[in-house]
C-alpha cells in the first residue's frame, strides 16, 4: 500500500486529501469523509482498510489541517465548517480522482459528519456508484427525493443524535419516493465503529458493517 497527500484546490483556501492505494492498479475508489475529529490516526486507519480492499482511497481534508483534541473542540470545528465548503471540497477531491488517477468508478462514505456529506453528496452527485453513510444527519426531503445512488446507510439503535426516529424518517421518505436506500441499524451507540473510543465501539456490529460496506462496493463499483 501507498500513502500520499494531495493537494486540492477550492474556493475558500487550499486544503489536502489523504490518499491510500494499492500497489496494484485500480480502477475503482473510494472517497472517505471524516469524522467531526479531522483526518486523524483513525481515519488514515480507515483509509489504509479500503486501499487493502483493492481500492484507491481518498480521505479530503475538511478541517483544513486541524485535528481536535477533544468533542468540544471538535463540535466547534464543524460548527465552523460551512455546508458549501464541506461541499466543494468533496468535489474537487472526486475531480482528483478522475484527474489525477484517472479513475472512474468512484463511492462515497463517511462517518458521524462525514455520513452526513456522503449522503448529501450522494443526493446531489448522481454519477456516484455507490454511497454508505454511518449515522450521517439527513438531508431535508427536497434534497434526499433526488437520491438516485445505491446507498446503504448504517446507523446505531442507541445513537442519541442520529436517534431511531431520524432513521424512521429516512425510511418512510426512501419508500415515498422508491429511493434506492438500504437501512441497517445496529444494537450499538453513536460511532460504534470508531475502535479508537472503547466507551462506544461495538466489535461485532463493526464487523458485520464492514462485511456489509464491501458487499456493497463491490457489487456496485466492481462492475
Amino acid at each position: 500500500m501507498n500513502v500520499e497527500s494531495l493537494k486540492l484546490d477550492t474556493s475558500r483556501g487550499a486544503t489536502t486529501a489523504y490518499v491510500a492505494r494499492p500497489q496494484t492498479e485500480v480502477d475503482a475508489a473510494v472517497v472517505l469523509i471524516q469524522e467531526w475529529w479531522g483526518i486523524n490516526d483513525h481515519i488514515r486507519d480507515l483509509a489504509g482498510r479500503y486501499a487493502k480492499e483493492g481500492y484507491l482511497c481518498v480521505a479530503p481534508d475538511l478541517h483544513r489541517g486541524r485535528v481536535a483534541k477533544d468533542a468540544e473542540e471538535a463540535a466547534a470545528l464543524m460548527r465552523a465548517l460551512e455546508i458549501d465548503d464541506g461541499r466543494e471540497t468533496i468535489r474537487k477531491a472526486l475531480d482528483a480522482v478522475g484527474e489525477t488517477y484517472k479513475v472512474k468508478r468512484v463511492a462515497i462514505t463517511g462517518y458521524c459528519m462525514g455520513g452526513t456529506y456522503a449522503l448529501r453528496a450522494a443526493c446531489e452527485i448522481p454519477e456516484l456508484k455507490a454511497a454508505v453513510p454511518f449515522y450521517g444527519d439527513i438531508p431535508e426531503e427536497s434534497v434526499l427525493a433526488r437520491l438516485k445512488v445505491p446507498t446503504l446507510f448504517i446507523a446505531g439503535k442507541r445513537d442519541a443524535w442520529i436517534n431511531p426516529e431520524k432513521v424512521a424518517g429516512l425510511k418512510e421518505t426512501a419508500e415515498k419516493y422508491q429511493l434506492p436506500v438500504e437501512v441497517v441499524s445496529y444494537d450499538a451507540d453513536h460511532a460504534f465503529f470508531n475502535d479508537t473510543r472503547p466507551q462506544v465501539y461495538n466489535a461485532a456490529a463493526a464487523a458485520d458493517a464492514w462485511r456489509r460496506v464491501i458487499e456493497h462496493f463491490t457489487k456496485y463499483l466492481d462492475k
